[in-house]
């Protein structure tokens, strides 16, 4: 069957993109149980208990990406012949557009870099991992006649590579996942669909990347009047971490999560579907429904966890601290634990260790502390087959200074006892703060880990609490 005749296309009307067409190709993966899978897993995760609009899927993510990628190559089939793409470039960056996200698990994110690390301490699996098993799976038991070469080539391109594969043509390689810079159509999808959801504005425009873009010495680059969009691609990028997808109450539900799969996974034998594709095929966010539906004593604990969530008795926030650069070594288990915070309790404080939980996160703008910007190349209308990059001064004055910061996040199983574990985890973090200075050689300053007066909660606050609740009930 032939991709390129009209009669065979199918046609799906998306909220980002307008009607995306579907070829046979596509559709031979499409509709199967493995990518039908898609759909039960929410692209933001635990977000959905906090921004209702975000119910958006894996599912319409990946049809997304996989017409934002045909988009790119078709766009240099006709306007770059010379680079000699051929059909089966065109099907396989489509095809791994497609499947890229085959592999993620319950909730996104929080099942490969929270839950896994819990269950199976020391395991090095991610859902790229997942997508490559998933792809597998998926052609062996829908018998989807494809090369195995084309099978290569397409999980090689999920995952990306600055430097190609042997045959093959690099800059294929910068279309679904950048590792070069981080600039890809997955990111032009699911920063415009998560914006789109969520009810954030976004600033700049994907679409005027992919037009004002052309391949020269087998990378891409785009026109240098796109600097500045790119790089509020990537300020949207940070904006969304910072705002959406680290929202303190997401986080704290995100725990309680993966507190509730902990428990369930002697039973449910959840992180074994990671080695069969035929389990992993029915591991979704369904999870939690699956738990809640389970009558085995084992079990009541998760259950009343996921009660928890639903009744809104969710685990709370503590305290916050962004790390300095020069402090970053600090930002680790090794200073900061759960033992060293109970070692500062006052008398009469009751917390133990299980009452606390501690988040290290980086946030920056997709590279570390690098700024991304500066691992682009672009050209000029006047020479548009020569590449350079530009300085972010010629970009603009007014550009960050540092692109990543580390963040240290407090949370308590039990909201009553979060004032007396703030307290204490204050007092650890300021004799950390006068042992960095006795023995730092360089002027730093000592407020450097103040702690943010705004996020200081009130001696009385469950009178607060109890008052806000009486005069709701009251009204």
């Amino acid at each position: 069957m032939d991709d390129d005749d009209a009669d065979t296309l199918k046609y799906v009307n998306d909220p980002i993109h307008g009607y995306i067409p579907l070829s046979p190709t596509a559709l031979q993966f499409i509709d199967t149980p493995q990518f039908q899978r898609l759909r039960y897993l929410k692209q933001m995760g635990s977000a959905y208990f906090v921004f209702p609009g975000c119910s958006h899927n894996r599912f319409e993510h990946c049809i997304g990406t996989s017409y934002l990628a045909t988009s790119v190559v078709q766009n240099f089939m006709q306007w770059q012949p010379e680079l000699d793409i051929t059909k089966r470039d065109l099907r396989c960056v489509t095809l791994a557009g497609l499947c890229h996200d085959l592999g993620h698990g319950p909730f996104s994110h929080v099942f490969d870099n929270v839950f896994l690390p819990r269950v199976v301490p020391g395991i090095k699996w991610s859902h790229e991992q997942g997508s490559e098993m998933m792809l597998n799976h998926t052609i062996d038991e829908n018998h989807i006649d494809i090369d195995d070469s084309d099978v290569s080539f397409i999980k090689k391109l999920i995952r990306g590579s600055e430097t190609g594969a042997p045959g093959e043509k690099t800059f294929l390689f910068d279309i679904v996942s950048n590792n070069r810079n981080g600039v890809d159509v997955d990111k032009f999808d699911y920063i415009q669909r998560d914006c789109y959801n969520v009810g954030v504005k976004s600033s700049y425009d994907f679409s005027r990347l992919m037009l004002n873009s052309r391949v020269i010495d087998d990378e891409l680059c785009y026109s240098h009047k796109e600097a500045y969009n790119l790089t509020e691609m990537f300020h949207t990028r940070y904006s969304l971490h910072k705002r959406v997808y680290s929202h303190r109450a997401a986080e704290g539900i995100e725990r309680m999560i993966v507190d509730a799969m902990a428990v369930a996974n002697p039973v449910l034998k959840i992180a074994d579907a990671i080695h069969d594709p035929r389990m992993y095929q029915n591991l979704t966010d369904d999870v939690l429904r699956d738990i809640e539906r389970s009558r085995e004593p084992e079990l009541q604990e998760a259950r009343d966890i996921i009660s928890r969530i639903y009744t809104r008795d969710i685990y709370k926030f503590v305290d916050e601290f962004i790390m300095p650069a020069d402090f970053s070594a600090i930002a680790s288990k090794q200073h900061i634990n759960e033992a060293a915070i109970v070692g500062f309790r006052a008398d009469g404080d009751d917390f133990v260790e299980h009452d606390i939980l501690i988040n290290f996160a980086r946030k920056h703008f997709g590279m570390g502390s690098e700024n991304p910007v500066d691992h682009i190349n672009f050209y000029s209308k006047y020479k548009n087959n020569e590449k350079f990059s530009i300085p972010s001064e010629m970009i603009s004055m007014c550009m960050p200074q540092k692109y990543q910061e580390h963040i240290v996040r407090i949370f308590t199983r039990t909201p009553h006892k979060r004032k007396q574990i703030q307290k204490a985890v204050r007092r650890l973090i300021d004799q950390i703060d006068k042992r960095i200075q006795r023995n730092s050689q360089n002027s730093m300053s000592p407020s450097s880990l103040t702690p943010n007066r705004g996020l200081t909660i009130p001696d009385d606050i469950e009178d607060l609490v109890k008052k806000r609740r009486l005069d709701f009930n009251s009204a």
